[in-house]
């Protein structure tokens, strides 16, 4: 296993897109996440935004990425736009049990996963 680094870069084939397509793909079922836990999780604290950007070219990946499963730092459904369908990421929130009311998830706390305390090294 590499260490964790701070990685940079703007390709979809690249080493910091492949790490937010990792820990997505380990997001359980019916729990959410935040762009920034992803971001620190891979090393790259303040890179909330690049990981948003990875998520945003996830389509291109052959395998499922539970993209849906990542909001904001609130829990606002930030990145619904880049769904087909005005609703499908509330649509696939929801289908998972969560109750999700005016593009946000309702008790996020109670449905936050953080890959720091949840994960080891060696699970990407």
């Amino acid at each position: 296993m590499t260490s964790k680094r701070h990685l940079t870069s703007t390709s979809d084939n690249d080493p910091f897109f492949e790490r937010v397509y990792a820990v997505t793909r380990l997001i359980p079922h019916g729990r959410v996440t935040s762009y920034g836990a992803i971001a620190a999780y891979i090393g790259s604290p303040g890179a909330a935004r690049m990981v948003g950007w990875a998520l945003n070219k996830c389509h291109t990946q052959i395998e499922f990425i539970p993209a849906h499963r990542v909001v904001n730092r609130i829990g606002v459904l930030s990145g619904k736009h880049f769904f087909p369908g005005e609703n499908t990421m509330k649509e696939l929130l929801e289908a998972e049990g969560l109750k999700v009311e005016d593009n946000q998830v309702l008790n996020f706390e109670q449905h936050f996963w953080n890959p720091a305390s949840e994960l080891s090294d060696l699970d990407l």
